[in-house]
C-alpha cells in the first residue's frame, strides 16, 4: 500500500484534487470528503491503467509542509 500526497483546492462549485506524483490524475467533488473519496478511486484506476499499459508506476515522492510567515 502506498500513500500519495493529494492537493485539494476550493473551486466555485466545491473542490478539485490531484496527486503531484501522478500526472494526469485528477478529480472533483462538492465537499472535501467527497473529493477525497473520489481521489482514492481515481488513483486506484490510474495505477491500474498504468500497470495494464505496461508503464511504470511512479512511487510517492512529493512531501509537503506549512511555513509560517509574517503577514
Amino acid at each position: 500500500m502506498s500513500k500519495y500526497l493529494v492537493i485539494m483546492e476550493p473551486t466555485a462549485t466545491g473542490y478539485s484534487a490531484y496527486p503531484p506524483d501522478l500526472p494526469g490524475c485528477a478529480t472533483t467533488g462538492r465537499s472535501q470528503a467527497e473529493v477525497e473519496a473520489n481521489m482514492k478511486e481515481a488513483i486506484q484506476l490510474h495505477l491500474e491503467g498504468l500497470e495494464s499499459g505496461g508503464q511504470p508506476v511512479p512511487p510517492p515522492r512529493t512531501i509537503a509542509t506549512y511555513v509560517e510567515v509574517a503577514a
